[in-house]
């Protein structure tokens, strides 16, 4: 508030003042001295009295009211009014929805406080939504906004009227901001803001999604996981139902649940297997059913907005296949069982490099003159550049694509190794390996982003010397100094605290189950012993023998930008010996051993969707793009094909229409490259319509070859946002005020309100004055003390 001040003009009076409220003085001692009674009274009388003398003797100093106040014109002020659809909510018991409340509000023709600030200011009126937008009168208004954009509306004020002199901004709203995800806005730079909450507590009865997630594990039965939150309002008693659809309509699960009270939160949660892999879109709808189990017709529904029961998600499953690479030191049954579980997974492919028959030095072999191959293939007639010499190992390769794959036996180059995205060594000594190689599997691991496992056996870990080799120093476990115990004879398989926590190494969905099936494992006979855990690994699972030794089992870790795992029991194809159900575990156990090896490993071409937290929900697409060693790729070329899945709103029942339709006209646009990283291609886009949305990105390189394709896909819910919750937000509106310097103002309050605004601080300000010394007002209070005196005189006799 601008403050008030009194001066005095006449200065020049100040001592011939002070003489006459002197003599005053000694006049009215000299006067009350005479009177015989004493108390109050006399002291009450006198002091009437010297009120009278000293306003009558202040007029010689010809006092001056001052004060500042808003120049007249010369500042701006802004009216902020929300055009969105979120408005069109009526609130229970109103005869209006607040959209017809704040259009009344605002076009009012007896309301006076619009004319009250054009007195003082220029005006400037302003509608809301995505954007903002400069408005003639607020006859505009049709809140069909798809968003609340109050932060992006305030910023846009904030940068067009930087260095004018803007005096403040009131705000029409219900404070439900969909570009505020923290819940902190930037004021920076903005004049007092003065909002005024439209609506009050409580809406109409209304189903609300309030938050959907979606999960994915390595769990073989139930990978995808999508739980989701939604508020009750109104619906004390009722029974709500949670349903999934996939994108033909089908309904994959439904779950229902009653509310107890009102405002309650109830929370959903499915788990399920998609039908496919790749990118699946469904949809996830509340609904309320009748005392018969009938859904509310959505023509008919008595509900605040049903823009808010349902939502669309992707899930997006991956596309193979993911090669994964088993060498292994001699044919055995576990690549069996391996190759065996990994033929029912469709998205894995299992290539295999099986050693059938060692080296034999130079010196030590000579079968017969001149003969160089391995004796294994004599007697075969053709004999290539393939048959192994008998001072060369003699491998044979399984389910590889073409005939140059392998050919030269394991990888020696960045090119050949790491075209896979996982490694398994089974029983293989580390001089199978150069130290080259041995590096190359390294780095593998540690920059290309594989994943790596070693199984036990008699050539394994400790026993094929791999301590101090790359391959040993990013195992989990130490391999040296081994303690040279008796073998066990015995030994059974637990779940650790952390494996029990890890959904890819249970096989059951529930605790119970899961403890069934491993008191009904087989027993296992074989293990690799090593000295200790190497910091930072976590053991998943252990073994112990009939005296209770425990030994670990599966130790896994992180390695650089992948991870590596040593599973120690070298015949873990006993579990599969002795039943169709043991071999059913087994086979499962191993594919989602391999799921959890070969997640998160880097794609030479990765495509991500992040939605912006915008008014728009625009997205930034996010290319990277890699050559054969896993480096960067530049002057590359990027295209984007994006094509919409739209959801249907035919309101009817959804277990009969499909949710999505596609739309095959799909837009084309280029991406380019970032700036700040290089291999990363970006471009941005604006979607049109509330649903799913599919990009496929073509990368071609320099030369104009095909480097590949990549898919990604996300959902655009402008609606959910907006109507998120229908009750105001007044606890954002409060901070918005307090930050900025202003204050709520209540609707039937704003009379007051624009007749206080020019006596607050404004930018441009004047000064003006006012004579106290000749206004009726000062003589009548000193011929009101005067009159006071002589009545009290009177009514008491005093002399």
């Amino acid at each position: 508030m601008l403050m008030a001040t009194v001066l005095f003009s006449g200065r020049e009076w100040l001592l011939p003042a002070a003489g006459f409220l002197v003599l005053a003085l000694l006049v009215l001692f000299w006067g009350y001295r005479q009177v015989s009674r004493t108390g109050g009274y006399r002291v009450a009388a006198a002091v009437f009295k010297i009120f009278g003398f000293v306003a009558l003797i202040l007029c010689l100093l010809e006092p001056l009211w001052s004060r500042t106040r808003a120049r007249p014109g010369a500042n701006l002020f802004a009216i902020v009014a929300d055009n969105s659809q979120g408005m069109q909510i009526r609130d229970r018991g109103a005869l209006q929805t607040r959209a017809e409340s704040l259009r009344a509000l605002l076009t009012d023709p007896q309301g006076d406080w619009q004319r009250q600030l054009r007195e003082d200011f220029d005006v400037r009126r302003y509608l809301f939504d995505s954007r903002l937008q400069q408005a003639k009168d607020f006859g505009e208004l049709t809140f069909d906004g798809r968003a609340s954009s109050i932060e992006t509306a305030l910023r846009t004020l904030a940068e067009r009227y930087r260095g004018r002199p803007l005096a403040g901004v009131l705000l029409f709203t219900d404070g439900n901001a969909t570009d505020i995800p923290s819940g902190v806005p930037n004021l920076s730079g903005l004049p007092p803001i003065y909002p005024v909450v439209v609506g009050n507590n409580q809406p109409s009865k209304d189903l609300a999604l309030q938050s959907l997630t979606v999960s994915q594990t390595s769990f073989e039965d139930a990978p995808v996981t999508i739980q989701a939150s939604a508020v009750a309002s109104g619906y004390s008693g009722v029974s709500v139902v949670g349903q999934l659809f996939d994108n033909t309509g089908k309904k994959v699960e439904e779950q229902a649940q009653r509310v107890s009270k009102d405002d309650e939160t109830l929370g959903f949660r499915f788990q399920f297997r998609p039908e496919k892999n790749g990118i699946s879109f469904y949809r996830f709808r509340v609904s309320a059913r009748d005392e018969l189990g009938q859904f509310a017709n959505p023509q008919t529904s008595t509900e605040a907005t049903l823009a808010n029961n349902s939502r669309v998600l992707v899930v997006d499953r991956g596309k193979g296949p993911h090669r994964v690479l088993y060498v292994t030191g001699r044919p055995n049954w576990e690549y069996k069982f391996l190759n065996r579980a990994l033929t029912e997974d469709e998205q894995t492919q299992l290539i295999g490099l099986i050693r059938i028959a060692k080296r034999e030095p130079k010196f030590d072999f000579r079968g017969r003159t001149s003969e160089s191959s391995n004796p294994l293939f004599r007697g075969f007639d053709k004999k290539t550049e393939e048959t192994e010499r008998y001072d060369q190992p003699v491998l044979v390769r399984l389910n590889i694509t073409d005939d140059a794959e392998l050919r030269g036996g394991f990888p020696k180059t960045a090119d050949d190794l790491y075209g896979y995205e996982a490694l398994i060594v089974d029983d293989l000594e580390s001089e199978f390996f150069t130290h080259d190689q041995m590096v190359l599997v390294q780095k593998f691991v540690s920059e290309r982003g594989g994943g790596f496992l070693m199984l036990g056996g008699q050539e394994s870990f400790h026993q094929g010397k791999f301590e101090r080799t790359p391959i040993g120093d990013m195992l989990p476990v130490y391999l040296d100094r081994v303690p040279e115990t008796k073998a066990a004879v015995s030994v059974r398989l637990d779940l650790t605290r952390e494996g029990w926590l890890q959904p890819w190494a249970r096989l059951r969905l529930n605790e119970t189950e899961e403890r069934a099936r491993l008191d009904n494992m087989p027993a296992f006979q074989v293990i690799n012993r090593v000295r200790d855990i190497k910091p930072g690994a976590s053991v998943l699972a252990t073994v112990h023998d009939a005296a209770a030794n425990q030994f670990p089992a599966l130790v896994v870790q992180r390695f650089g930008n992948g991870r590596s795992a040593a599973l120690t029991i070298a015949d873990l194809w006993r579990w599969g010996l002795q039943s169709e159900t043991l071999q059913r575990d087994l086979a499962k156990a191993w594919r989602q051993m391999v799921r959890w090896l070969i997640a998160d490993v880097p794609k030479r071409l990765e495509l991500l969707a992040e939605q912006q937290a915008d008014a728009n929900q625009s997205v930034l697409l996010q290319l990277r793009v890699r050559d054969k060693k896993f480096q960067p790729l530049d002057n590359a070329s990027v295209t984007l094909d994006i094509q919409s899945v739209i959801a249907n709103s035919d309101g009817g029942k959804p277990r009969e229409n499909a949710l999505l339709s596609t739309n095959h006209n799909a837009v084309r646009i280029h991406a380019e490259p970032a700036l700040n990283e290089p291999g990363l291609y970006q471009a941005t886009y604006i979607p049109r319509e509330t649903g799913a949305y599919q990009a496929e990105a073509i990368v071609t390189d320099a030369s104009g070859l095909e480097v590949g394709r990549v898919e990604a896909g996300w959902t655009a819910n402008p609606a959910a946002e907006e109507f998120r919750s229908l009750k105001p937000n007044r606890a954002l509106l409060e901070k918005i005020a307090q930050q900025t310097g202003g204050e709520i103002v209540s609707a039937d309050k704003l009379s007051d309100f624009a007749k206080s605004l020019p006596k607050r601080s404004v930018p441009i300000t004047e000064t003006w004055t006012l004579p106290l010394w000749h206004t009726p007002a000062v003589f009548l209070f000193a011929l009101a003390c005067f009159i006071a005196e002589w009545g009290l005189r009177r009514w008491k006799g005093l002399a």
